[in-house]
């Protein structure tokens, strides 16, 4: 093992998760002195769009873009800037004198809060070091029951937000799919400049789309694998090569702290290798039964006869041998050519998960996956249309969305902003907000109708006013009737209350599913990946009221939901119950993320016939605007 020698810039970098912590300890830190809401809004909104951004702030920075994060404005930009420069932030320092350190080890514990992780710090008196492990000790001994304002029940929670996150620091922690694949498109584009690469693909998770990824693979095509390994080496973003081998792989990790293997092929085999490489694991046990059962052996270089002896209620325990000494590997230039020499269609990457895919190919009963160039429009997405909502406004105005929305090809765009907040307004006061953004988006409509007019080339795009209304807790939606109305659509999702048990939630669910005017079920188990598992719900009671009743389930393509998962997907799709595909943005540059909403549909072996949003306007009005 040996680090490169990457100078000052090496000390001054920081991984995105290492910033979103720093600006979430920011927001802790100013709602423990009692600064004002605005300032600690603007800290927890910039440090969730900085953990869930694509892209890796060091490199905008270095590009002078850190103004296209969402959420990133002039003063933080700024101090991020002197983060890069310096490795520390002045005014951070400052927010954070007086605070005991220990509060912000504190933080990353389940259901612990800022006020409450200062409490514990200060008043028990822990020091930094071994935080976790002494405010442990200390609630087993029952010293935080005793503490004012606490509680049996407040410490019986600390200990269980311990265990969970211990449970979690012993695995490793997975990246989202839309930065993992942001990770390898980098590399793989470098690679390609090199006129010694023929191909190169990620592959094992992350060429299979999965929702979250450990370390990135990837696969280059080349006739002179030594001339490309070094070529390799020069890129700027490897921290330390760990590895650098005889077998065509180079293992080394990224200065954001990633692991990265890349293997090597000559052109002749590089489809075997492709192939083996991208798994899962499951699939390639189940590929290498089939193949010994018609005299064939696999491996990464290829396909060799064999004879082989299998039993028939154990597969995979028969022992085989090669024909011939002399027989060599037949090799295959790629993937399609080592499918087909076993009789089988190419499977998509997306399938090979052991769900059937092998006897489907054999069959010819493959299904014709979803693509992204099949979507027709976007009915998720959040403006800066100042609706005082419930939760988080989008970042972008609407116009913007409008023209990226054509950008895509798309012919219809829906605006599906949180409903405003009942808590904060009464029913006159949310219809007279509903009534202005109607006024506004017709506007819109009219404006773009206008500009088209000198645009004549281009598919008019249909603007939709929807809603992403919250379902309570008892199965109400959180606007009015009258409010309702004035929309021209209504997604209904859950944002609280993820604990009631699955009969309270799947009755929750039904009873906001059953109003007329809600058509979509948003991101429907309420998981956040590596945050929060979803809820419970009976699915075959939900599929089965969404077909009855012709209600869509939402496959949301934001990076920590993708919900429905694919598994799920799957079970939808045998039914028959449709799906509609949203990227959930907050953001005009957040639009691009439908690829990954596409990715789920097809892992879940969805076709176009399965989503709306791949119909024209005409047919979709027929569906949703009824």
């Amino acid at each position: 093992m040996y680090d490169k020698n990457m100078g000052s810039r090496l000390s001054h970098s920081f991984s995105n998760r290492e910033i979103a912590k720093i600006l979430a300890d920011i927001s802790a830190a100013y709602e423990v002195k009692n600064e004002s809401k605005f300032k600690i809004m603007a800290y927890q909104k910039a440090a969730v769009s900085v953990e869930h951004a694509t892209s890796e702030l060091k490199d905008l920075w270095d590009d002078g873009k850190l103004d296209q994060i969402p959420g990133i404005g002039k003063n933080i930009s700024s101090y991020l800037d002197e983060l890069f420069r310096t490795g520390q932030v002045r005014h951070f320092n400052r927010i954070k004198k007086g605070l005991p350190p220990a509060m912000f080890v504190f933080l990353d514990i389940p259901g612990v809060g800022p006020k409450t992780a200062y409490a514990l710090a200060k008043i028990l008196k822990i020091s930094n070091k071994g935080a976790v492990k002494k405010l442990k000790e200390a609630a087993l001994a029952g010293k935080i029951k005793v503490m004012e304002n606490f509680g049996e029940k407040s410490e019986e929670d600390i200990i269980e937000g311990i265990k969970a996150l211990e449970k979690g620091e012993m695995k490793t922690k997975r990246m989202l799919l839309p930065y993992a694949d942001m990770l390898a498109s980098d590399i793989i584009n470098y690679l390609k400049r090199s006129p010694e690469v023929l191909e190169a693909h990620p592959l094992g998770s992350l060429r299979r789309m999965v929702a979250t990824i450990g370390d990135i693979d990837i696969s280059v095509c080349t006739k002179k694998p030594h001339e490309v390994m070094e070529y390799f080496l020069k890129y700027k973003k490897i921290k330390t090569v760990l590895e650098k081998g005889e077998k065509a792989l180079l293992r080394v990790i990224l200065l954001s702290g990633q692991q990265v293997d890349v293997r090597f092929s000559l052109p002749e085999s590089y489809g075997a290798m492709l192939q083996y490489f991208t798994g899962s694991k499951q699939h390639n046990i189940q590929l290498r039964e089939f193949s010994l059962r018609k005299g064939m052996s696999l491996s990464e270089y290829g396909i060799k006869k064999v004879q082989s002896s299998i039993s028939k209620k154990f597969p995979g325990r028969g022992k085989f041998k090669v024909q011939s000494d002399n027989l060599k590997v037949k090799s295959f230039e790629d993937e399609e050519g080592f499918y087909h020499e076993l009789g089988l269609e190419w499977i998509p990457p997306e399938l090979r998960e052991a769900r059937g895919e092998i006897e489907a190919s054999r069959t010819r009963k493959l299904p014709k996956l979803v693509e992204l160039k099949d979507i027709k429009g976007d009915l998720h997405v959040h403006s800066d249309f100042p609706i005082e909502p419930s939760h988080d406004l989008g970042e972008s105005d609407p116009k913007a969305m409008v023209e990226e929305a054509e950008r895509l090809g798309y012919e219809y765009l829906g605006f599906s902003e949180h409903n405003p907040s009942s808590s904060k307004h009464t029913e006159t006061q949310v219809i007279d907000l509903l009534k202005r953004k109607e006024e506004a988006f017709e506007q819109l409509r009219y404006s773009a109708g206008e500009s088209r007019k000198s645009r004549v080339q281009k598919l008019p795009i249909n603007i939709l006013n929807g809603l992403e209304v919250d379902i309570k807790p008892d199965g109400e939606l959180s606007i009015s009737e009258k409010c309702l109305d004035l929309l021209d659509f209504v997604i209904a999702s859950i944002h609280t209350n993820f604990g009631l048990n699955r009969e309270k939630m799947t009755k929750r669910v039904l009873k906001a599913l059953a109003h007329p005017k809600i058509k979509i079920f948003g991101h429907p188990t309420g998981r956040l990946l590596e945050e929060r598992e979803g809820y419970e719900l009976d699915w075959e009671a939900v599929f089965d009221f969404c077909l009855k009743n012709k209600k869509i389930l939402e496959i949301s393509a934001w990076p920590n939901r993708l919900d429905l998962p694919d598994v799920l997907v799957r079970e939808a799709v045998k039914l028959g119950v449709k799906l509609i595909i949203d990227s959930d943005s907050h953001h005009v540059d957040q639009m691009k993320l439908m690829k990954y909403g596409v990715s789920v549909a097809r892992r879940g072996w969805a076709e176009k016939e399965d989503i709306i949003n791949t119909l024209s306007y005409k047919e979709l009005s027929d569906i949703l605007l009824k």
